[in-house]
């Protein structure tokens, strides 16, 4: 309901012009080129996943292989795993419920999406069940009716389909042989089935999020497919610029485009920022003029049957990138070329965050922020790259934005490394996103420079000031880790050429509200 009232609070007509601006070489929605980095995108369509089902027992496997490691091999033969979907949460004084979103380890273990649902899985047998809420009759009215069992059987990968009032005695019977955990008791009202389930079981929790950490074929297909909406979104905002008075048309220009694709949701809520407020890392707002202001920076990812893309790019507002705003932007770009250049199977993703503060001291001694009086390793060793670049270069990526598995360390001493979500040796498989970013922050100077006079030292704050109304640059993609290197998911382009492009022509296809009336 709040993304129609977004989309129509920019008035139907401007989203007529829109559609007109971009829609310009049919029958293709947007007209690629060479605007993305590769000259051949492939195209997942619908019907290359039609008929496969979601590999849930698959996931069930691997993910037994993980606890029985961790139970030394002899758990599994005297283990069941029960697991509670999400519900329809109710919104408190209110008959309305939350927007629903489906518990990630429910869904790795089922791809069932349907709020309510519960899952058996005998570790020992390898047979995997799944309940389905009881029939409402009153509720079929309003919602229409369920899918029955034998629905559900045909299309999910489980082994048995039965009804929710089966569960209990289901469980009591297992009991009698089986210890049967589970990660929690949320959603579990009935005190006979609380007394049956052995919760919160950290060997439990290990074995869960090791399975998740590296995906498979049919994982990547949901993460490329969420990438290419992605992509689309982000040219439309580019390509929109005639008609984006404020932040919030940029909002409603990505959710409008990507639920016209058929992304309902977003992985999370968009980050749509401009001029200084593109300095706040997860600017909330969204909701300030871009008028007077030279730059954007958007963070959004849609999300593709609960797997979800996770994409920035930053634009300028006329067209043309103003002198500082195009040093930022290529010191950004240069951080995550090179950290692309290293990416392979065994290296630890502390190195390469680590690289890109270097890479960033490099340019900003060019720049004259850091003094030239200082060398690259005295820079690096004051940590004053920190005020600057305050964020982990990327973290993993799947049915959760900040995937499971990375090992974040928010006590770690060196406060380089305190916000680095993913602090292990990288694995074929990991889908992980490579975000570098440099921001001028007001509040950041101040807890990061001025407090440190270490730090402060080595900045020239004259030159440094003459970058703060650049707000802040990211640039994101998504990339899978091969078995010799990477594979980009993200395609629309990151060129600061290609970019001024892409918005220029915008401009040039329509009277522009920045134009001269």
């Amino acid at each position: 309901m709040s993304l129609t009232v977004l989309a129509l609070g920019t008035s139907f007509s401007l989203f007529v012009v829109s559609y007109k601006l971009w829609r310009k070489k049919p029958p293709k929605d947007f007209p690629y080129g060479k605007l993305f980095k590769d000259d051949e995108r492939d195209e997942l369509s619908d019907k290359d996943l039609s008929g496969i089902k979601y590999p849930a027992r698959a996931h069930c496997r691997k993910f037994k292989k993980f606890f029985s490691h961790k139970k030394g091999g002899g758990g599994c033969s005297s283990s069941v795993l029960f697991l509670a979907g999400g519900i329809n949460e109710p919104i408190k004084y209110c008959d309305q419920t939350k927007p629903f979103r489906q518990n990630r380890y429910f869904f790795y273990l089922s791809g069932v999406n349907i709020p309510g649902s519960s899952l058996i899985f005998n570790l020992s047998s390898g047979k995997l069940s799944l309940f389905l809420p009881d029939i409402d009759y009153d509720d079929v009215m309003w919602s229409g009716m369920p899918a029955s069992p034998e629905e559900a059987l045909e299309t999910f990968d489980v082994d048995e389909v039965l009804y929710s009032s089966e569960l209990e005695n289901y469980l009591i019977t297992l009991k009698k042989s089986f210890e049967i955990f589970t990660t929690d008791l949320d959603n579990i009202k009935s005190p006979t089935t609380r007394s049956l389930l052995h919760p919160s079981d950290p060997d439990l929790f290990y074995a869960l999020d090791e399975a998740r950490l590296t995906k498979d074929w049919y994982e990547v297909q949901l993460l490329k497919k969420a990438a290419q909406v992605t992509d689309k979104c982000h040219f439309a905002v580019m390509s929109a610029t005639p008609i984006e008075k404020k932040e919030n048309h940029l909002q409603a220009e990505f959710t409008y485009h990507a639920i016209r694709q058929g992304s309902k949701v977003q992985g999370y809520d968009p980050i749509c920022c401009s001029g200084p407020g593109c300095s706040t890392l997860h600017y909330v707002k969204n909701d300030q003029d871009l008028d007077g202001k030279h730059s954007v920076l958007i963070d959004a990812g849609a999300e593709w049957n609960n797997y979800t893309a996770d994409v920035t790019r930053c634009f300028p507002i006329n067209g043309k990138f103003t002198k500082e705003h195009r040093q930022v932007y290529d010191a950004v770009l240069d951080m995550q070329t090179q950290v692309m250049r290293k990416i392979k199977p065994g290296v630890l993703w502390d190195d390469l965050h680590l690289l890109a503060h270097r890479v960033l001291i490099r340019h900003f001694l060019n720049l004259g922020i850091f003094k030239s009086d200082y060398t690259e390793d005295e820079i690096f060793d004051r940590k004053a790259s920190l005020c600057f670049f305050p964020h982990g270069l990327g973290h993993l990526l799947g049915l959760d934005t900040h995937d499971v598995g990375g090992n974040p360390n928010y006590n770690d001493p060196d406060p380089l490394l305190q916000y680095l979500r993913l602090r292990r040796p990288l694995l074929e498989g990991m889908v992980i996103t490579n975000e570098p970013g440099i921001y001028f922050n007001t509040f950041l100077v101040e807890e990061y420079l001025e407090k440190h006079p270490e730090r402060l030292e080595v900045v020239d704050r004259s030159v440094m000031q003459r970058y703060m109304y650049v707000g802040g640059v990211r640039i994101e993609d998504d990339v899978l880790i091969t078995s010799s290197g990477v594979e980009n998911f993200t395609k629309i382009t990151s060129d600061p050429d290609e970019i001024e492009k892409i918005v220029l022509d915008a401009i040039a296809s329509g009277r522009n509200w920045l134009s001269p009336k």
